[in-house]
């Protein structure tokens, strides 16, 4: 029902052409998603990844994503 990742930049969808080549300070969002049409249900989770010259850092690493964490955070 949507693509697996983008570009993030000025525009929450930046554009790029499939042809570039991945370079450092690129920020890409990762979102797998499953959906249930017959039950109305779509889950789609999200990971916000910036290149670095020798790998990636994962700017969502420290957000709760487990309900019991999120309801946790909530009643704080």
């Amino acid at each position: 029902m949507h693509g697996t990742s983008h570009h993030l930049g000025l525009d929450v969808h930046d554009v790029a052409s499939i042809y570039t080549k991945f370079k450092p300070g690129m920020v890409f969002t990762v979102e797998p998603g499953i959906y249930i049409p017959d039950e109305g249900i779509g889950i789609r989770l999200e990971d916000d990844m910036v290149i670095r010259e020798n790998g990636h850092t994962n700017l969502m690493a420290n957000i709760p994503i487990e309900a019991e964490e999120i309801e946790d955070l909530m009643n704080q």
